[in-house]
């Protein structure tokens, strides 16, 4: 169970592979995490990380989980919790997609709605229940600033974090009181840890998040920005007369 500075001893990543995720992880094992959960598709990925996360001192252990079979999330996720408590659950999967290329296909565009919005709809209520069940815990929730207002050049992907950001704010309502703590996490633009120097501005690293989801957990944030100048560029985009967000060059 989680001490007064907020911090998890077990962890369950849904999204093992993230680059964030992992950054999170490794953060939180350097802290007092010794139990983690890396729930993915079965990859020769997933199981490197886990290898390169029980280096670090901790008990890591995978487990099979698809984002696009909901049908599955109860029983496997089930399970995870059957083995003992969970104090964080990080939900750290989703998909960019290709926008020219699912405007398209709209199968394509579909999937990454499925996987961004629907698949998370389905593990969050499910985790959020075991985590109610138990009395405490945290769900974390990878959203993104895309969701904050479409833009043309990503409205597919932006769309649905939109619905998922969504989603997750009103499931912290619905949770006010019962012990479970959700957070919200809007980061710009990630790049990636093998990436070249930053590009476009508010460009942030993996680490730079994980960073970040430590002091919320310490606060109990329910939104966090990353970096959080970002807070205030994007309420004045929400704002911004249609007529002219769509003529600015972002």
């Amino acid at each position: 169970m989680k001490d007064t500075d907020g911090l998890p001893q077990s962890l369950l990543v849904l999204g093992g592979t993230s680059e964030i995720a992992l950054a999170t992880a490794r953060r939180l094992i350097a802290r007092r995490a010794r139990t983690v959960w890396l729930a993915g598709r079965p990859s020769p990925a997933l199981e490197q990380a886990a290898e390169n996360l029980r280096t670090l001192g901790a008990d890591v252990r995978t487990t099979a989980f698809d984002a696009l079979d909901p049908e599955s999330h109860e029983t496997v996720l089930g399970k995870v919790f059957a083995e003992g408590g969970i104090d964080m659950v990080l939900l750290a999967f989703g998909t960019l997609g290709d926008q020219a290329h699912d405007e398209r296909e709209p199968v394509s565009a579909v999937r990454v709605a499925q996987t961004n919005y629907t698949g998370a709809v389905s593990a969050g209520l499910v985790c959020a229940r075991a985590l109610q069940a138990q009395g405490h815990g945290s769900l974390v929730v990878l959203s993104s600033v895309a969701g904050e207002r479409a833009r043309r050049a990503d409205f597919i992907y932006g769309s649905s974090k939109a619905g998922l950001d969504a989603f997750a704010q009103g499931l912290g309502d619905a949770l006010y009181g019962t012990g479970v703590h959700v957070m919200v996490v809007r980061p710009g633009v990630v790049r990636p840890r093998t990436a070249g120097p930053a590009q476009a501005p508010f460009t942030t690293t993996p680490e730079a998040v994980a960073t970040a989801i430590e002091l919320g957990l310490r606060r109990r944030s329910e939104t966090v920005w990353v970096p959080g100048a970002l807070r205030l560029l994007m309420s004045a985009l929400r704002h911004t007369p249609r007529a002219v967000f769509r003529r600015l060059p972002i």
